[in-house]
């Protein structure tokens, strides 16, 4: 082994330093969970104690491994506003904070309608603060005087990449992640950022997410025993990267990849900007990719719905297995179109804004909360089998409105990786509905992180990606076809049922 790469993977629940060598094998990962920092009632990102077992992880691997690179991949919506000595200025409060329909209201009189906002950054509307400009503006509004300190602000990769380095800048995958923030028609800082005042704290330059940011800084090799010499790239956004290693094997098109997990994340690599005037409004938006190129996007919380609802039907039956795939069940189910289980346990996240999560079962509903407080339980949750079943039939609906959302045309292959690649009934259901398209699920486990590795291996090389495909030996396993016609009426009395909200 020539080199090592170290990794560090940040995902809102799970931290992750990993260690890949030369030929881009996963040497060690070790993972942690950093509960919230709560300031004046509100959960914030403890970054000083990811800093401290960041660090200290690295330090391990540098004893263990040549490290040579260091690459950072982050989960989205999260800038951090620095000071003058390099440190947060104020608290980084978490996106899932929802600050209220008042401040929501507000941010729109101020800079612009959401559609038009929509239309000129490629972010819709999302509620809480998934949109990084909501969270600069709430977080100015709730500290003001610590906000007057404020001399940078950085996207949450290039934050970290900082504080290894020293050295500011930004690249596209995160600036153009319904941030708000850059304006995709005219390739610059947009509106918002100009009209909140913040343009001249933030770099205007996209670099590359394989553009080496610096060397390590020597408070960063004292404290991790590194060499001097090793560089950090300029950081990526988590879906992005994990788009990178299909990019490599299978070119920069011709594929949507569904990446399943507390998100599910559609990504659709386009040749060109722009959305249909039906699409405003809608839960759907463009990321730009580590090449600067328009990626089609739509989002829904599938894992976290699979996860809540997965809990209640646990609990009522003190069971903690996950029923295997009947598929004369789920046929009688989508059949006799009586049950649905319908979006969004958090509002405003998905394909279906202003929808409630419900249950509908022979006309009748119960709410989430009633089925949480044991106020009421629809008949198929006494079933658990059923029950399942219903609970994943829904996730396949949300997945086909969201993936025809980015575009999807006849022809083109759909992946499926993370979470929901072990879910047999999710995946039989999802092949038989796109009949002209091949769905394949595919063998990465941590894409992000592979994907992250790939660009500090860019960096040190200076290869181009395809050139690295040949380190990887990535499986596609296609899914045979079933003929289940059932899923199209079924599909249609899905969404009358949640047109009703």
């Amino acid at each position: 082994m020539e080199y090592a790469i170290a990794v560090i993977d940040i995902g809102m629940t799970n931290k992750k330093v990993a260690v890949y060598d030369d030929s881009l094998r996963q040497l060690d990962a070790q993972y942690r969970v950093f509960e919230p920092k709560i300031v004046d009632n509100l959960p914030c990102h403890d970054l000083a104690a990811m800093e401290e077992w960041f660090l200290e992880e690295l330090g391990k691997a540098g004893k263990q491994f040549p490290v040579k690179a260091i690459a950072v991949s982050t989960h989205g919506a999260t800038f951090v506003c620095l000071g003058r000595d390099g440190k947060a200025a104020l608290p980084c409060v978490y996106y899932t904070h929802e600050p209220g329909k008042d401040f929501h209201r507000r941010f729109y009189e101020r800079f612009g309608p959401a559609v038009e906002l929509q239309a000129r950054t490629g972010t819709p509307a999302f509620e809480a603060m998934i949109n990084p400009a909501k969270g600069i503006f709430f977080a100015r509004e709730q500290f003001p005087e610590d906000f007057k300190k404020v001399t940078s602000i950085l996207p949450f990769p290039q934050y970290w990449g900082f504080r290894l380095t020293g050295k500011a800048g930004v690249e596209s995958t995160y600036m153009g992640c319904h941030s708000y923030l850059w304006d995709q028609v005219d390739h610059c800082l947009s509106s918002v950022a100009r009209d909140m005042g913040i343009a001249p704290f933030l770099p205007d330059k996209l670099d590359r997410s394989w553009d080496v940011l610096g060397k390590i800084s020597e408070e960063t090799v004292r404290k991790t025993g590194l060499s001097p010499d090793a560089v950090v790239t300029m950081g990526i956004h988590d879906s992005n990267a994990a788009l990178l290693p299909h990019f490599a094997k299978k070119g920069e098109s011709g594929f949507v990849l569904n990446s399943t997990g507390t998100w599910c994340v559609m990504m659709n690599p386009v040749k060109s900007y722009g959305f249909a005037p039906e699409e405003l409004g809608k839960v759907v938006f463009f990321n730009i990719s580590a090449f600067g190129t328009p990626v089609k996007t739509a989002i829904f919380l599938g894992g976290q719905e699979f996860e809540t609802w997965s809990k209640l039907l646990m609990a009522s039956h003190r069971r903690q297995d996950f029923p295997p795939y009947d598929e004369a069940r789920y046929r009688k189910i989508l059949r006799e179109e009586d049950c649905f289980l319908l979006p969004e346990l958090v509002a405003g996240t998905g394909q279906f804004p202003g929808s409630k999560p419900r249950v509908v079962e022979g006309g009748k509903t119960w709410t989430y909360e009633d089925i949480a407080s044991g106020a009421g339980r629809p008949p198929c949750f006494d079933d658990y089998e059923q029950g399942f079943a219903v609970l994943r039939v829904s996730l396949v609906m949300q997945s086909l409105v969201a993936l025809e959302r980015t575009g999807l045309q006849a022809g083109t292959e759909i992946f499926t990786e993370g979470g929901f690649r072990k879910n047999e009934a999710y995946n039989r259901l999802l092949s038989a509905a796109f009949k002209n398209n091949r769905v394949y699920l595919t063998g990465i486990t941590e894409a992000s992180a592979l994907g992250a590795a790939l660009t500090a291996k860019m960096a040190l090389t200076g290869k181009r990606l395809a050139e690295l495909a040949g380190f990887m030996d990535i499986e596609y396993q296609e899914l045979e076809k079933s003929d289940i016609p059932e899923l199209f009426s079924y599909r249609k009395a899905w969404m009358e049922q949640v047109e009703k909200r």
